[in-house]
This record gives C-alpha cells, sequence and structure tokens, in this order.
C-alpha cells in the first residue's frame, strides 16, 4: 500500500514539531496573556491556552512532508495530491474559526453553525462517494445530497461533537488520538491511502500535545484544537468513505450530546465539583457523559475520569474495526 519509511517520516515529522515547541509556546501565550482556567483544580490555577496552534501546525508539516513524498519522490503514490489539500484546507479553516472562537468567544448559536463552511474545500471536490450501505437499510445513492448536505454536517457536527466533550485534561487528546489510530487501521484495511496518511499526521501531532496536555496539564488546547481533532477525523472518514466506521467511533461523543441537548446545552454547569482529590457531580446534574461517570462512580479523580473515557472510546473504536474485518 505505502512505504513503512515514509509513514515513518511522515508521524516523527507531525509529532517532533509539537513536542519540541510546546515548552518555548507555552511560555509565549503566557506571556501574551492567553490563558484559561483549569477549572477542575481546587485553586482554577490559569493556564497556556489555545495550544491547539501548536497541534495544528505540527498536523500541517506531517501532510506537507507527504506531499513532499508524493512530488519529489516516488513514494506514496496512492496519495491524491487534490484530496490532501482539500482535507488540509478544511482543517486549517476550522482552525482559523477556533482562534476566532478562542479570542472572541463565539455565541454558542454561532460557534454550532459556522463549521459548515469550512467544509466546503471537500464540497468543491467532491469527496467522498454518494454510495453509502446503511446497516438494515442497504445501499443507498444520496446523490448531490451527500457532497451539499452530509458532507458539511459531517464536518460540523465532528468539529462540534469533540469540542462539546472536552475540558478535563487529557480528555479531547486521548479519545480523539484512540479514535484515528483505530481508523487508521480501518483506512488501511480499505486501502485509503490518503485518509490514512492524513491520520497519521494526526495521531503524531495530538500524541505529542498529549505529553503537555496530560495531567496536571501545562496547556490547554482551546477551541482551536478540539475543532480541528473533529474537522481531521471526519475528513478522513469522508474521503476514505468509511462513514460506518465514524458513525461507530463517534458513539460517545453523540451520546454527550443527547445528554447536554436534553440540557439546553448549558454553558455553565458542566464541571465536576471537587472534594478531596475527586470530582462529584452536582446536585442538578448529571447534564453530561463526565458528569453521569462521576454520578455512577461515586466520585472520580480527573485522571481516572479520563481514562474511562478514552477506554469507552477505545472498546466503539474496536468495534469499528471489527465490523470493517467482516466486510
Amino acid at each position: 500500500m505505502m512505504e513503512l519509511s515514509s509513514v515513518i517520516l511522515i508521524f516523527t515529522v507531525s509529532f517532533v514539531i509539537p513536542f519540541g515547541v510546546f515548552p518555548k509556546a507555552i511560555n509565549q501565550l503566557k506571556k501574551a496573556g492567553i490563558v484559561g482556567k483549569d477549572v477542575n483544580k481546587p485553586d482554577e490555577p490559569r493556564i497556556a491556552e489555545m495550544g491547539g496552534l501548536v497541534t495544528v501546525a505540527g498536523f500541517s508539516a506531517g501532510v506537507i512532508v507527504a506531499v513532499a513524498l508524493r512530488t519529489f519522490s516516488h513514494q506514496l503514490g496512492g496519495v491524491n495530491l487534490i484530496d490532501i489539500f482539500a482535507i488540509l484546507s478544511t482543517v486549517l479553516l476550522i482552525a482559523l474559526i477556533g482562534i476566532i472562537d478562542d479570542l472572541m468567544l463565539l455565541p454558542q448559536s454561532v460557534k454550532a453553525i459556522i463549521p459548515i463552511f469550512a467544509s466546503f474545500p471537500l464540497v468543491a471536490i467532491k469527496a467522498g462517494h454518494t454510495v453509502m450501505n446503511i446497516p438494515f437499510v442497504g445501499t443507498v445513492d444520496f446523490g448531490i445530497v451527500y457532497s451539499l448536505i452530509l458532507v458539511p454536517l459531517g464536518i460540523t457536527g465532528a468539529a462540534n461533537a469533540v469540542n462539546m466533550l472536552a475540558g478535563f485534561n487529557g480528555l479531547e487528546l486521548g479519545m480523539g488520538a484512540v479514535a484515528i489510530g483505530c481508523l487508521m487501521v480501518i483506512a488501511y484495511l480499505v486501502k485509503s491511502t490518503t485518509s490514512f496518511i492524513v491520520l497519521v499526521a494526526g495521531l503524531g501531532a495530538l500524541l505529542a500535545t498529549l505529553r503537555y496536555n496530560w495531567y496536571p496539564a501545562k496547556v490547554l488546547i482551546g477551541d482551536v484544537g478540539t475543532l480541528s481533532i473533529g474537522s481531521i477525523i471526519a475528513s478522513a472518514v469522508i474521503l476514505g468513505n468509511f462513514e460506518l466506521a465514524g458513525a461507530v467511533i463517534i458513539i460517545p461523543y453523540f451520546f454527550d450530546f443527547i445528554l447536554k441537548l436534553f440540557n439546553g446545552f448549558p454553558s455553565k454547569g458542566w464541571k465536576g465539583e471537587y472534594r478531596e482529590g475527586k470530582l462529584y457531580c452536582p446536585s442538578h446534574g448529571p447534564v453530561s457523559l463526565c458528569q453521569l461517570i462521576m454520578k455512577i462512580s461515586g466520585g472520580i479523580s480527573e485522571r481516572r475520569l479520563v481514562l474511562t473515557l478514552i477506554t469507552v472510546e477505545l472498546i466503539f473504536g474496536l468495534l469499528a474495526i471489527f465490523l470493517y474485518l467482516k466486510i
């Protein structure tokens, strides 16, 4: 399918750049006053925010290396340059939206809709196939509806889903890395080289960032990070035509969405109540999947809460792989 040396190089570049840049970036973000509260700590310390900028830089560097290998060597012949540039454009547009939101605090209604515009590069190239095999329904050809409606909804839905299931050290990056890792396996199984390479670059960037965002976090990734993670996942799924895998992997995020939907998408009251090293579900909860786990467990540490959700995501990721092994 592709040369192992090329895959290793892309992963290495996307990992090393964020890993090496973050110590300096964290100091610069603090000097610039770009900080946020780590709200699930007893003293709510202020730490550097918008670290997702560095994550996106690492991802972009990995993608550029892939383009260079495809253009100037005989490697990665299966990579479609138009497709990979469309994905890069979508992720960078999503990152721009995240930057604006982090700095200007966009209204929630605007933030939920505006990622649609970031999907336009994928719409323009008619990314993906209009024919989908839907369980219990069969094969359906969505025609132009796929490009004009389903692709924008996919990008917007995934970006917002990751953005909502967030706020705990290592959660967004840990679950995102598991989702991307499992999708990498599926991309390899279905021989979607471009999606596979995009996911390799994403995995390297996320794992490097996780080193600095893991409990106790030295940096928060902000909306620029969470929205970008969702866009990487959705773009690879759409281009690789493994929408079933995307639907399975997004189930934990969807469950969190449903809980928040029934509680009016609260902008406050979503965190835990900290007592003696554990987070407890507030009396008005649960309004989110995280608070539901707090309630069921009778109190849980932030680190264990995140590990629980990463494990849940891994279960659904393995289920998605199993489904594609059977296809």
